[in-house]
């Protein structure tokens, strides 16, 4: 795999990476419990990550403001996606670990997600940190993970997550990410 930058998301990265987490995630992914607490926010301030190699973006990582329980802050990650071409090569580890610093840096006190648990287990996330929260939605309770970037931060959480970061508006109308995919399927064929 060539040289991997990862770096802030930019506003030119909005149409490949709605293509990249089709691609490995399909269509269903919009209608995950996770994406509806997503739908029609933004990611925190300063905490949406690609990686580009020779110009082409090949992976992302997000994470969004919630209140985890009574208004307990806390951040949720996702999705994490890698170009199903450069897997395996430890490019989403690097991501993690990237904006898991960069939250922790920012002064955030504890990340939740919806994962495969023994991949997240590596970085300190567990199912027991998430276990007295709900999703608002249909979610598999062993893939409900908690991590405490600050000693407790978590500790006894428990009710309902739900979305409290900014609203904006969508990053790019469907349609046009609709076109772009498919203009990208086209190419690829």
């Amino acid at each position: 795999m060539a040289l991997v930058e990862i770096r802030s998301e930019h506003p030119d990265d909005i149409v490949a990476r709605e293509f990249l987490l089709d691609r490995c995630f399909g269509e269903s992914r919009r209608l995950k419990t996770s994406e509806r607490l997503r739908e029609g926010r933004r990611p925190a301030e300063g905490l949406a990550f690609t990686a580009e190699a020779d110009g082409r973006l090949v992976g992302t990582i997000r994470l969004w403001h919630v209140a985890a329980g009574s208004d307990r802050p806390a951040l949720l990650l996702g999705p994490l996606a890698v170009d199903p071409d450069c897997q395996g090569a430890g490019l989403g580890g690097r991501l993690m670990r990237h904006a898991l610093a960069r939250a922790e840096a920012l002064g955030h006190g504890a990340v939740l997600l919806v994962g495969d648990a023994p991949y997240y287990a590596r970085f300190g996330f567990s199912p027991a940190l998430a276990a007295g929260l709900s999703m608002p939605g249909p979610f598999e309770r062993d893939r409900f993970l908690g991590l405490d970037l600050r000693p407790g931060a978590l500790k006894d959480a428990g009710g309902l997550l739900r979305a409290t970061g900014a609203w904006g508006e969508a990053d790019v109308p469907r349609p046009a990410i609709a076109d772009a995919a498919a203009a990208s399927r086209r190419r690829v064929a």
